[in-house]
Order: C-alpha cells, then sequence, then structure tokens
C-alpha cells in the first residue's frame, strides 16, 4: 500500500466533486489556485529531474509548496527496450491561467532540451504535465485537465496519491489515494527510488562538486564565460575550462533561499510546549550570505531567542530559518529582520530576539579595506522590544 508518512494536505481543499454530467469548469485566476504537476524523464534522469523541479521552483507567478517522492517506473508504449524513467508529482500554487502554465511548463522543456515527435512515448529528457488544476475541469485544444493518465497509468496515479493523497479527482470524486490505491496490487512497475530525494530545495542539483556532468545550467554557464572573456580572460585555457560550470553550482546554492520555503524547512517540527515559559536560546548559529551590492560574501554568526507561547520549534530548524534569509542577496540589516519575522509567524510567541554579527568582505577586501571591522544587527518582536528585563536578559545571553 501506499506509504501513510506523507503529512495530510491541510490547506483548505481548493477541490471538491463535481456532478458525472459537469464536464468543464472554467477558472480564471484572480488568486493563486493549488495545482500538480506530473515531472517525468527517461534521458538523462538523474540531472533532468531534479533541473526540472529546480526551474519550476524559480518560475514567475508559481510557488513549490511539496514534492513526492521520486518513483522509478517503466516507460509506457511498444518499445521494451525504452529506458525506464523517474517521475514525481509537485503541488504548486500559481497565479498563472492553466494555458499560461502549460506554456511556462513547455519553456522548462525547451532549456532542458526536449524534443517534440509525432511518437507521444518517444524517450525525453522532461515531461512536464498538469495533472490538477483546482477543481478545473475542461477540454483544451488537444489536452485536458485533469489529465487523463491520472486515472489509466500508475506511473501519474501513485506520484500525485504520494503528495496529495486526500485530492479529491473533479469528475470522478474519487481522491488521489483511492485510485493510486486500486493500481498497487500489481505495483512492480512503478517503486520509490531512495537514490533520489527532491523535496529539500536548499541542496544543490548534484552531489558531486564538479562531476563529469558536462552542462549543468546553460544559461549561467555562459554568462559567466562571457565575464571570463570581459575581464580578459582565456575561458579556454585548462584552469578555466570547467569554471563556468563550478560558478553556476555555487551560486546555485548560496542563492537556494529564493527557492525554499519556510513550510519545507519547518516540515510540521512544532510541539507542544509542555510547560516551557523561559527563554529558549540557540547561540553561535553560523551563516554565509552575499551582499547584494557587490555580490560579495558576508558571513558569521546569529544568536536567536524565543519566549515560548504553547509552542516550541525543532532546535535543527532555527538553523535552518536563517539558512533560508542568508542564502540570498542580501543585506545584513534585513536578513536579521526575515529571521525574526519567520519565528514570530511560525510560533505565535511572546516575543522574539536575534541578534547576528558578520564580516563583510566588500568592505574587506575592497572599498575602506577594513579588514577587523564587524556590523552587528539585532531584531526584537513582542516583550523583547517591550519588556526591558526580557530583552536584557537576552542581551546578557549573546554575549
Amino acid at each position: 500500500m501506499l506509504s501513510d508518512t506523507r503529512d495530510q494536505w491541510e490547506s483548505g481543499s481548493p477541490v471538491r466533486a463535481l456532478s458525472s454530467s459537469r464536464t468543464e469548469r472554467d477558472i480564471v485566476p484572480d488568486h493563486n489556485v493549488k495545482a500538480v504537476v506530473l515531472a517525468g524523464s527517461n534521458v538523462d534522469r538523474d540531472r533532468c529531474l531534479p533541473e526540472a523541479i529546480r526551474h519550476l521552483r524559480r518560475t514567475p507567478n508559481v510557488t513549490v509548496e511539496q514534492v513526492s517522492a521520486c518513483f522509478d517506473t517503466v516507460a509506457v508504449g511498444e518499445n521494451p527496450n525504452a529506458p525506464d524513467f523517474y517521475n514525481a508529482a509537485v503541488l504548486i500554487t500559481t497565479s498563472l491561467e492553466p494555458e499560461d502554465l502549460r506554456t511556462a511548463l513547455h519553456g522548462i522543456e525547451d532549456d532542458l532540451g526536449r524534443v517534440r515527435t509525432d511518437d507521444p512515448n518517444e524517450p525525453r529528457t522532461i515531461d512536464l504535465d498538469i495533472v490538477f488544476y483546482g477543481d478545473l475541469a475542461k477540454d483544451f485544444d488537444g489536452w485536458s485537465i485533469p489529465d487523463p493518465a491520472m486515472e489509466v497509468h500508475k506511473h501519474v496515479a501513485i506520484p500525485v496519491a504520494d503528495v496529495v493523497p486526500d485530492w479529491v479527482h473533479p469528475t470522478s470524486g474519487r481522491t488521489a489515494r483511492s485510485i493510486a490505491d486500486d493500481m498497487v496490487e500489481s505495483n512492480d512497475e512503478v517503486t520509490p527510488s531512495k537514490a533520489r530525494e527532491f523535496s529539500t530545495p536548499y541542496v544543490t542539483r548534484s552531489a558531486g562538486f564538479d562531476d563529469s556532468a558536462e552542462v549543468y545550467a546553460p544559461r549561467l554557464e555562459e554568462l559567466v564565460r562571457s565575464q571570463l572573456v570581459e575581464i580578459g580572460e582565456d575561458p579556454d585555457r585548462e584552469g578555466l575550462q570547467r569554471t563556468p560550470l563550478r560558478v553556476a553550482k555555487a551560486l546555485d546554492f548560496l542563492t537556494s533561499g529564493y527557492t525554499t520555503s519556510l513550510d519545507e524547512v519547518v516540515n510540521d517540527a512544532i510541539f507542544d510546549a509542555e510547560g516551557a515559559e523561559e527563554m529558549v536560546v540557540v547561540r553561535d548559529v553560523e551563516f554565509y550570505s552575499m551582499c547584494e551590492h557587490h555580490m560579495l560574501p558576508f558571513f558569521g554568526k546569529a544568536t536567536v531567542a524565543y519566549l515560548p507561547k504553547g509552542k516550541i520549534i525543532g532546535l535543527s530548524k532555527i538553523a535552518r530559518i536563517v539558512d533560508v534569509y542568508a542564502r540570498r542577496l542580501q543585506v545584513q540589516e534585513r536578513l536579521t529582520n526575515q529571521v525574526a519575522d519567520a519565528l514570530s509567524d511560525i510560533l505565535d510567541p511572546y516575543g522574539v530576539g536575534v541578534v547576528m554579527e558578520g564580516k563583510h568582505l566588500c568592505m574587506m577586501m575592497r572599498g575602506v579595506q577594513k579588514q577587523e571591522s564587524n556590523m552587528v544587527t539585532s531584531s526584537m518582536r513582542g516583550t523583547f522590544r517591550s519588556d526591558a528585563r526580557t530583552r536584557s536578559e537576552f542581551l546578557d545571553l549573546v554575549t
């Protein structure tokens, strides 16, 4: 049976069962709509599937909420030698209309070298299809929502049920879990792949720093190559041949906060305080960020504290929240406020205090070149701002 470990989808279901006679429901989204996209690859699948999800995370007007496990699936069609697929389902929130969302998905396919032919089962670098879009049920020109494959093919139903088990099919009225459960008895064709995990957006696209992949992020690598030419270097000399690849990977990691949501990071690690009422302080949380003015690093340590109001958060989640906002182009003042606001929003505590101390290479290795200078910023919320004794206790613990 399907794993029950996936979190219940609790956003307030955007779908409801339609009567069987109702075949179309037009939606013009003047607000965000939840949708499910199926991603699949059987050409260079170890690179292309995670890369497609990375592209999706950075698509304007699209927010990736959750990604299913990766499933190793047998290719559909009459070719017994066709390579197996990796498939994953992605829950998104979008303000794009269905046609515009499909156009955006085709753009990602094009970026990853998808070649379309008359053979619907031709191996491909990436395939991105809209399975559900709110409670829309409509036939378009050559395609439909919901995707008819949802009730036909295991490689669609099982990943979708993994990520949104309680989504109700807008025409049949069945849940995704029910549809998938009817298919899993002979489930040898669709198996979870423990080798791939796409639900963690703050890891780079490849585990290796300098692996054998010749192309990682083509457009970004070409920009780096042009930059090398502009400063008078030869990008084809031995020491620089793979520099565009390495820089692209580094920037992908250093700016991964843009594609990370707090919900993914916290992952429901909120617990009953069980009577804990005193200040919780996490000191010396290392952070690394990039100055938005010069794109040079600044780094240091953060101290984060809060006064619980019935809820506490998993210890490691505080460090991950710092990373979410540090791994962007930043100024330290805003970074400090964002960490404080995030913890306030998540826990609704009596108060939050954040102090960050950082060294800025834009001030150390250029400009005034002051090597020993440090910047200290603070952000206080709730009782940490209004109560001098609470603030004093916190600041005493910082030093």
